[in-house]
């Protein structure tokens, strides 16, 4: 990582107590962490904070976070995108996959989300 140890992280997420369970969860792992709570902020939140991981829900209100990773991905390739969300359906881990997604992460399974922030 940049800045070795300890991540930024963008937060893209429209319910804010899951936001503040993830980062309850995974404060010892990111120094800071950017909210949004839609994905229609998402691509000018990650050009100003440049993240080390964007942990990205699918159903939101504006824009979808398949659509937000898409556009994350088409301006920064490099971009590292977890899908985090209560959906678990195998026609959205495929749109998932091939809109540039890094992983697809049930939001019961904060364990393997953490597993896969650590190994990079």
């Amino acid at each position: 990582f940049r800045n070795r140890g300890k991540m930024t992280i963008l937060l893209v997420e429209d319910n804010e107590p899951m936001r503040l369970l993830t980062k309850k969860l995974l404060g010892d792992l990111a120094e800071t962490f950017v909210e949004c709570d839609d994905g229609a902020q998402a691509l000018a939140a990650y050009r100003q904070c440049q993240p080390d991981w964007v942990l990205m829900d699918i159903k939101m209100n504006e824009m979808d976070g398949l659509a937000a990773t898409r556009q994350i991905k088409a301006a920064f390739p490099e971009a590292r995108i977890v899908i985090v969300t209560g959906y678990d359906d195998a026609r959205l881990r495929a749109a998932a996959k091939s809109a540039g997604a890094f992983a697809y992460v049930h939001k019961e399974n904060m364990l393997e989300l953490r597993r896969i922030l650590q190994q990079g």
